[in-house]
């Protein structure tokens, strides 16, 4: 049996595969276990007979000699550990992207939804962004027969304001974060928040309606997104224009640096859940923005992932390889 993990900042989701079948799965809220093998022993005591004999974990931070020391979690996974909690030898952890860009991989043609139709796929390298909890990025490179996907940190990069507003928005941002503003700072959950937060301090017009729904609301970010969805906001509208505007030029930017004609693939929860607003061309705008070479960002497809579970699949694919 196979153990397959989408490991987050916000929730974990494990299951256990016997073939291609789905023998056991659970999601767990990441926040509310000190260590990973706390969570693990609740998810074993679900299944206390199954036998477990390999291990992929995609895990959000990133994967230094084979373990990882997670970036929003304050959690260490070792292979050894993992292992010996598992008896099994067979273990391996991948980055979060790592695992979502070998799901995007395996995952059929009526997972994805093509925010440029009139681009056409091709084959070669693709690159994989996904904003949630944070901002992560994966490269997979063609080598004319084979792909290899490689892991990166790109949403650690700068945050490269493009207009004016983006500008004072760095200022913004910098009373928080004066070392260092980050996309993933933006380009992510908190990161919608703060654009809120950023055009109500400009004064930007708002329903006290929404503002006192918003602010009450246990998930900031999702409320946002969610009233933006169904226009009921014209501030939750325009954080989430914003959003997607600078979305689109971190992906531009992946782009230009691997020249995906295989395709740009957003996966995360939060492309999926605002994908009204990605299509409204906010996101290509950004995308496209990038001078000399927009016609080269022209010909290449980007397409958001509505599959949710693709780190999950992705974690199993690459097991099953």
């Amino acid at each position: 049996m196979i153990l397959a993990g989408d490991i987050g900042g916000t929730k974990t989701l494990l299951a256990i595969f016997d073939d291609e079948i789905c023998v056991a799965k659970h999601s767990f809220q990441s926040a509310n276990y000190v260590t990973f093998a706390e969570l693990l022993t609740d998810f074993l005591a679900l299944i206390p007979h199954a036998k477990i004999e390999t291990v992929c974990l995609g895990v959000a931070g990133p994967i230094v000699n084979g373990d990882c020391i997670t970036t929003n979690l304050p959690w260490k996974l070792t292979r050894h550990d993992i292992g010996e909690q598992l008896n099994t030898q067979k273990v391996t952890l991948l980055n979060d992207l790592e695992a979502a860009a070998w799901g995007v991989l395996a995952l059929p043609e009526s997972d994805f939804v093509a925010l440029n139709p009139n681009a056409k796929t091709q084959i070669g390298n693709c690159a994989v962004l996904a904003a949630g909890t944070g901002l992560g990025e994966a490269i997979i490179f063609y080598d004319g027969k084979n792909h290899h996907v490689i892991a990166n940190e790109g949403g650690h990069c700068d945050f490269a304001p493009t207009d004016a507003q983006q500008i004072e928005l760095l200022s913004f941002m910098q009373a928080s974060f004066p070392e260092h503003v980050s996309y993933e700072r933006l380009v992510s959950g908190v990161g919608i928040e703060a654009i809120y937060e950023f055009l109500c301090a400009s004064d930007y017009p708002f329903y006290e309606e929404i503002e006192s729904e918003i602010s009450s609301a246990n998930d900031k970010a999702a409320a946002i997104g969610a009233a933006a969805v169904a226009n009921r906001s014209a501030l939750c509208v325009a954080t989430l224009q914003l959003f997607s505007r600078i979305y689109g030029a971190e992906a531009g930017n992946l782009a230009l640096k691997c020249l995906p004609y295989g395709g740009v693939y957003l996966a995360g929860g939060i492309a999926a859940k605002c994908l009204p607003v990605l299509q409204e061309g906010s996101f290509l705008e950004g995308f496209l923005a990038k001078g000399r070479f927009q016609n080269v960002l022209e010909k290449i497809a980007v397409n958001v992932c509505t599959q949710p579970e693709v780190g999950l699949l992705g974690a199993l694919y690459f097991a099953q390889k």
